[in-house]
Parts: structure tokens; C-alpha cells; sequence
């Protein structure tokens, strides 16, 4: 192995952490000073799973914990691939700068960020890559042996970084996003532990075992590998199913979004103004400004959530205009009107603006470009369950068109909860 990425796998890994996953992860000095820097300590104030407590009350934990095992298993992974022949093309400053960017890679992230996807925001990769490049950040990551540019460059791979050696930078950039990365290893583990679910729990000794590098494609996997893939695959189509996207968690995202927007739209706050926030950084600055959507936030802390008066599979070809965010304000708006007027309403408060929200759960995507070598094809063409048609189904499956009402409207929710046909008759509003 080059004794210089050796050294700077193996070398100076003297302050510990606890981590309640993988018991002690092992930091060098410098890269311990990262985690007391300003712009990581705010994610330990940012719940890895915003809302979820409210149906699995231990989801309490942090972006910051999570960031820390995402470091614990780069490191892992990397000294694994050295010892497979990996070490022919590292060196020491670009396994510091792998290691970097794992331990940083969530910095862009504010409260919800993937829920608000949608919205007209910098992506949270870019977010990141941008701390990384400032001060205090751009030393401290420095005084790693790392290299700031290419730490910055690992984890926001839309950005072309001419100066770095392309074929080193795409063999990281390969292991920290993919089927296998360890980002996805560390919240499917955590996540799960957190939440109390079997679902997430992942074997990564073995996974890791069965993983031989590839400077071009990052890892290649072995044929004994595969049902590994699968139960990740099968893994994250249950995290989402039954955690990420339960109907209790998807109303309070839904009730942020919708307020965080009408922010955004009526110009109470700049996309600026979310950057760098924490949990109750968010609810601060929707508790100013006296827009009406603001309550939404206000409910959302005190757990008054929405109630779901209907839920239908979401169909790219019918559903399309509602992709549109802003323009499913306008549907929202219709869709109440048109309750609010039916005669079984009668009597009834009419739906005022925001007590009613569609919600569209954001594109998901799952990785299965893995080279199975010595079978030499690919996953999907070697898998007996996920296809590249399997796949797709799995994601249409889970996305779900829910509408929630304020529960305000007892009486009305319970003719809808009586009537559901009103609301499944859903082409008469949205065309």
C-alpha cells in the first residue's frame, strides 16, 4: 500500500466519540476540531427525521450523529478498498479529503431540506460545498491534510473541478453516492434503530466483504454480494413506506411546506433567510412576520397536524400539473371552494385559505448501478427480484397523493370520512 495513504488511514485516530451505532469512531485532532466547529454543531440541532417523533417518538436524532457515522463508515470503506488494491491510485491528501467531505457532507442542510425540494432553493450539496470553501471551515479542513477544494468537490458532484485529478475525485465521488455509500448504510441503520423498526438493519461487515474497487465505477460487487443490494433495496422501500412517508409525518411536512412557500411567494423572507437554520431557528422565523400561513408552523410544534381525508397512487400522465407547487396552491384553493359548496357542507365554516393541502411526496430515486464482476453484468441484469422495471414500480408505489384538512372542520371531515367518493372524483377539480 503507499505509505502515505496508509498513514493517513491508520495514523492519529487518537479522540474518540461514543456513537450509539457503531460504539467508538476514532477522529485525528484536527478532524475532531471540525465537529466543534459552528457550522457542524448546528446540526445537532436539526432532527435527522424532522417530524417523524410524532409517530416514532424516539427519532429524535441529529444530522450531526449521523454525519459521524457517514465519516465512520468512509473510513471503513476506504482502508477495505486499500487493502483490495485501492491504494495503487490514493494518497494521502485525497483519502483526508474523502474523509472530510463524509464527516461534512450534510453542512448545506436546513430543517426539512428534502421535503422542500421543490422549492426555488440551492441544493444542499452546493450549500455545503460552499461552507466548505469559507472560513472558518476552508482551515480547519485544511489543517486535516486534506484538500478544501476537493472535499467540496466529493460531495457537490454537479461541479466540475478541472484543478483536481478527475480520475481520483470520480472514485470518491462514486463512493460516497451510490447503491452502496455510506451515507445510506448509516441512516438506514440509525434510522431504524431510532424509530424501533427491523426494517433498516444492514449487515456492513458483510456488505462490505463482498466489495472490490474500481478507480472508473468506485465499487464493483462479487455475485454473493447481491442479496446484500437486494435487502438495501428492499430496505429503503420500506423506511420510506412506513417512516419517511407515513401519512402522520407527510402532514406536518406538507403544513411547513405549504408555509415555508407562502413565505417564499409573498416575499416575507428570502431563500437566503432558510440557509444555515436549525429546527427552531425555522419555527422562529415563522413565527414573524404575521403572514396567515405562518400558523401552520405554529400547529406543527404544538402537534396539531392535518388530518387525511384521501390518498390515491400518484399517475405521472394524470397527475402532472400538480408537480407544479405553486401551481397546486391554485388546486387547493379550487378543491375547497368546490367542498366548501356542496349542500352536505351546509352549515358548516367554509374552508378558508391553507386549511386544505394536497401533497405530493418529492421524486425518490434508487441507485442499482452496481458491476457484479464476476458474473460481469450488471445488478439489475443479475437480480432475481429488482429489474430495472421492478425498480421503477417500486418507486411509483410509493408515491401517494394525500389531501389533508384542517381538523377544524370535524363536522365536515366526517362526511368526507363517510363520502369518500367526493374527494376520489378528483378529475372534476383538477382539470
Amino acid at each position: 500500500m503507499n505509505n502515505n495513504a496508509w498513514a493517513a488511514l491508520r495514523e492519529g485516530y487518537t479522540d474518540p466519540v461514543r456513537d450509539v451505532l457503531w460504539g467508538h469512531i476514532y477522529l485525528t485532532p484536527p478532524m475532531a476540531a471540525l465537529i466543534r466547529s459552528v457550522p457542524f454543531t448546528r446540526l445537532s440541532r436539526i432532527f435527522q427525521l424532522g417530524p417523524a417523533y410524532a409517530v416514532y417518538p424516539g427519532a429524535t436524532h441529529t444530522r450531526a450523529a449521523h454525519s459521524l457515522g457517514v465519516y465512520h463508515l468512509s473510513r471503513r470503506l476506504l482502508l477495505n478498498l486499500a487493502e483490495l488494491g485501492a491504494d495503487s491510485w490514493l494518497n494521502a491528501e485525497g483519502v483526508r479529503s474523502f474523509l472530510c467531505a463524509g464527516l461534512l457532507h450534510d453542512l448545506g442542510h436546513f430543517p426539512y431540506t428534502h421535503s422542500l425540494k421543490e422549492l426555488p432553493l440551492i441544493p444542499h450539496e452546493t450549500l455545503t460545498a460552499n461552507l466548505i470553501r469559507t472560513e472558518p471551515l476552508r482551515s480547519l479542513v485544511g489543517a486535516t491534510g486534506a484538500d478544501p477544494e476537493m472535499a467540496a468537490a466529493i460531495v457537490d458532484t454537479g461541479e466540475p473541478c478541472a484543478a483536481l485529478d478527475d480520475g481520483e475525485l470520480r472514485f470518491y465521488r462514486k463512493l460516497l453516492s451510490g447503491v452502496l455509500d455510506p451515507d445510506k448504510l448509516d441512516y438506514l441503520n440509525r434510522d431504524a434503530r431510532y424509530c424501533g423498526v427491523p426494517y433498516g438493519a444492514q449487515d456492513v461487515d458483510f456488505i462490505y466483504s463482498r466489495l472490490q474497487p474500481h478507480r472508473e465505477r468506485g465499487i464493483d460487487i462479487d455475485s454473493r454480494g447481491i442479496p446484500s443490494v437486494e435487502a438495501i433495496l428492499f430496505s429503503k422501500y420500506l423506511m420510506y413506506r412506513t417512516v419517511y412517508w407515513h401519512r402522520s409525518v407527510r402532514s406536518p411536512t406538507a403544513m411547513i411546506k405549504t408555509a415555508v412557500l407562502a413565505g417564499l411567494r409573498d416575499g416575507i423572507f428570502s431563500e437566503e433567510a432558510l440557509y444555515n437554520l436549525d429546527d427552531q431557528g425555522l419555527f422562529c422565523l415563522l413565527a414573524e412576520g404575521g403572514h396567515p400561513r405562518f400558523s401552520l408552523a405554529r400547529q406543527v410544534r404544538d402537534g396539531r397536524f392535518y388530518a387525511v381525508v384521501a390518498e390515491f397512487p400518484f399517475v405521472e400522465a394524470e397527475h402532472e400539473n400538480l408537480t407544479d407547487i405553486t401551481a397546486r396552491f391554485r388546486y387547493e384553493e379550487a378543491l375547497a371552494a368546490k367542498l366548501s359548496g356542496l349542500p352536505e357542507w351546509a352549515g358548516n365554516r367554509a374552508i378558508g385559505p391553507g386549511e386544505l393541502i394536497i401533497d405530493i411526496p418529492e421524486p425518490v430515486s434508487f441507485e442499482t448501478g452496481l458491476y457484479v464482476r464476476d458474473e460481469g453484468r450488471y445488478f439489475t441484469e443479475s437480480s432475481g427480484v429488482f429489474s430495472a422495471g421492478m425498480v421503477e414500480d417500486f418507486i411509483e408505489s410509493l408515491r401517494i397523493i394525500r389531501i389533508f384538512v384542517d381538523p377544524v372542520h370535524e363536522t365536515g371531515l366526517q362526511f368526507l370520512n363517510k363520502s369518500p367518493d367526493v374527494l376520489y372524483n378528483y378529475k372534476n377539480w383538477l382539470y
